[in-house]
């Protein structure tokens, strides 16, 4: 870039995670715990710096995009930070996609590079347009990530870039068509920090972080890189699933203060015989998000394991967390209220602001809003309305502003020309013990009127029967109005779910 009076706000993003922790004099200090060992944040500066040069030296340049298929190991900070260092754009995506959703992504972003774990290449490329630069994560010899990092390069200043200029891209799920890129700021990484780590969570340098989200998630990328190198704590990362075992491992032999999860795993785990219960762990603190967590669960987790749940909601678009439970305030069954540095509003179908108590969809106001989907002019337009952000979400906030989820916009169902929120009806199964799973969606009765249908994963050594059918409907109908118990009860050995826990309903409305 030019030296002119921009230049006074030169701000880059990566050489501000890793520089605050070098002044800090922690260079000594653990950044990274992965299957492959540990690394001191002076050993992530090295690598960055080496993965700018490289990039460099490789021929791309300042605003072209380099996509990051990668697993949770150091090459995944390596490459994220290496790249915003240069002045490139990394793309994290999903490493559960289809094939046709590689090669959308691919193409899409116009990627120069590509830097893909070895287990996915032919996944990855198996539809797509091979970009000018493949570089393999896990692989050997030339064209592997640590071949890459030897390549000679000797221009170790970080790109002159600004708080506002683009910095990197997080493909939204695409549950209602093609993948939308969200495209954030230099200025966007940190601000979550600043207003969510340390002023709601309290994370600090003494936090051991563990996120079950996977960094190529907006909720994974904040928990497992930038919230733990903001305050030089440090962070575990799991290549492989996060499975009961694995994680329940990791809170036993690593001993994290802070763990990051979502409403599934949370059940998962209660459900696990390998879960730590009091007394064999150091969780201080745990986080949910990705979709509502259930009152039950947070209770079983109280007895249980001892330690809160902060519930609350976070966009692709927003990049993390702006609506949250607080230490101290939970209020159960609800997600909070506006994180620092963010307002909120509900907005009725005809577009007026509601009254506390009415029912209406979220909208948000903060600073690290994306700037638009990339190349999707009509799509940005319909979320980005000036400062505020559609999310799609259905809440109901009260005089204290506390906000309850309601569902999202397409979930909710008219039962007798009532709204009913298929999240209350779940959470009144999961109350039940035989219960280990729930998800409610709408289904037209024989008079072609809609009523709750729900699909039940039952606990390990329950078995489905008439009996239990009328028993859970009977329990139900004691926990709410009468109107919102479920009609159907189907039972199933899985739910359908996104790579981030959230239940796909629209799978089993297809289904129903």
């Amino acid at each position: 870039m030019a030296q002119d009076a921009g230049a006074a706000r030169f701000y880059n993003a990566a050489e501000d995670l890793i520089g605050r922790n070098l002044k800090a004099g922690r260079g000594d200090k653990i950044a990274v715990i992965d299957g492959g060992g540990s690394y001191t944040y002076s050993d992530i500066a090295e690598r960055v710096e080496r993965f700018a040069n490289a990039i460099r030296a490789a021929g791309v340049l300042p605003e072209q995009r380099v996509v990051l298929a990668l697993h949770d190991s150091v090459d995944f900070p390596t490459a994220f930070l290496g790249a915003i260092r240069a002045g490139a754009i990394p793309v994290p995506v999903n490493t559960r996609l289809a094939a046709r959703d590689y090669a959308y992504i691919l193409a899409d972003s116009r990627a120069e590079a590509l830097f893909v774990s070895a287990n996915l290449k032919d996944l990855v490329l198996g539809e797509a347009e091979v970009p000018r630069h493949v570089i393999v994560s896990g692989g050997e010899g030339e064209g592997s990530f640590a071949a890459f990092l030897e390549t000679p390069g000797d221009d170790t200043a970080p790109a002159e870039t600004t708080p506002d200029d683009m910095c990197f891209w997080l493909y939204t799920s695409g549950t209602t068509g093609m993948p939308k890129g969200a495209v954030h700021l230099h200025s966007h990484l940190m601000l979550t920090a600043e207003l969510y780590a340390v002023q709601t969570l309290g994370i600090s340098e003494a936090d051991t972080v563990y996120s079950a989200a996977k960094l190529f998630f907006a909720y994974g990328l904040g928990n497992g890189l930038t919230f733990p190198f903001a305050v030089g704590a440090t962070a575990i990362l799991l290549e492989g699933p996060p499975d009961p075992a694995s994680v329940s491992r990791i809170i036993r032999e690593n001993k994290p203060t802070v763990f990051f999860g979502v409403p599934t795993l949370y059940g998962m785990l209660l459900a696990s015989k390998d879960l730590p219960e009091q007394g064999d762990h150091a969780l201080r603190l745990c986080v949910s998000a990705g979709e509502a967590l259930p009152e039950e669960l947070l209770n079983r987790w109280r007895k249980r394991v001892g330690t809160e749940i902060l519930d609350g909601i976070g966009t692709t678009e927003m990049l993390h967390i702006f609506l949250s439970n607080r230490q101290g305030e939970v209020v159960p069954g609800a997600t909070g209220k506006a994180v620092p540095g963010y307002e909120l509003r509900l907005v009725d179908d005809e577009g007026n602001v509601c009254k506390p108590g009415e029912m209406g969809v979220l909208e948000v106001s903060g600073p690290t809003a994306a700037v638009m989907y990339w190349n999707q002019r009509a799509k940005s337009l319909d979320t980005f309305r000036g400062p505020w952000t559609r999310t799609g979400d259905k809440y109901v906030a009260d005089e204290n502003g506390v906000y309850t989820y309601c569902g999202r916009n397409d979930d909710m169902m008219k039962v007798g020309g009532i709204y009913v929120s298929p999240f209350e009806v779940e959470g009144a199964l999961l109350k039940h013990e035989a219960v280990l799973e729930a998800a409610v969606v709408g289904h037209p009765d024989h008079d072609g009127l809609i009523k709750p249908k729900a699909f039940v994963v039952l606990s390990e050594g329950v078995e489905a029967s008439d009996a239990l059918t009328e028993n859970l409907t009977a329990f139900v109908k004691n926990d709410l109005a009468t109107y919102k118990y479920p009609r159907w009860i189907i039972y199933a050995d899985t739910l359908p779910k996104t790579a981030t826990g959230k239940i796909q309903r629209f799978k089993l409305r297809e289904t129903a």
